[in-house]
């Protein structure tokens, strides 16, 4: 309780303990593995081990949401991290796979109760990519395992109030 009087809740990083789950694109896997080696870095420095984690590699981007679904459904989670690259080519199809990869993976979390984080880059350029998926401290995957980290604690605490 604060001095106001008001039950102040927020998330903090500390990944002992949590069942983690990272599903990543095998698609553009130059990038995909930049960002996963982020996440599990992320969750390393934050006290997580190697045994909390699976991973599930899919096809695309536009598989993550389901493969992360049935890792939800499963009941063995507290958050899971969906990792993917897509990179503007010639055709419309970058709008689709970005568009259908968003909105399928930002339903997860809301439906389920179990934090998605979603760590998909949307780039013109393949360099882009590269640079959010690199060594320093830009790393799009470390951000959406933090972001995991953070929102599967605070959910834990409003569950036990």
């Amino acid at each position: 309780m604060s001095r106001q009087g008001y039950t102040k809740l927020e998330g903090f990083h500390a990944a002992e303990d949590l069942r983690l789950g990272c599903v990543v694109s095998r698609f553009n896997s130059v990038i995909t593995d930049r960002l996963l080696e982020g996440a599990l870095k992320a969750i390393r420095y934050h006290g997580g081990r190697a045994d909390q984690v699976v991973i599930a590699r899919v096809p695309g981007s536009l598989e993550l949401a389901t493969a992360a679904r049935a890792l939800v459904q499963s009941g063995n989670f507290d958050a899971l991290i969906c990792l993917g690259a897509v990179i503007r080519g010639e055709t419309a199809h970058y709008e689709h796979v970005a568009s259908g990869a968003a909105s399928q993976i930002a339903r997860i979390g809301p439906e389920t109760g179990v934090p998605t984080t979603f760590g998909v880059l949307t780039c013109d350029r393949q360099q882009q990519a590269l640079d959010r998926s690199g060594d320093d401290g830009n790393n799009a995957g470390y951000q959406a395992a933090e972001s995991a980290i953070e929102m599967a604690r605070l959910l834990s605490e409003i569950r036990s109030m």
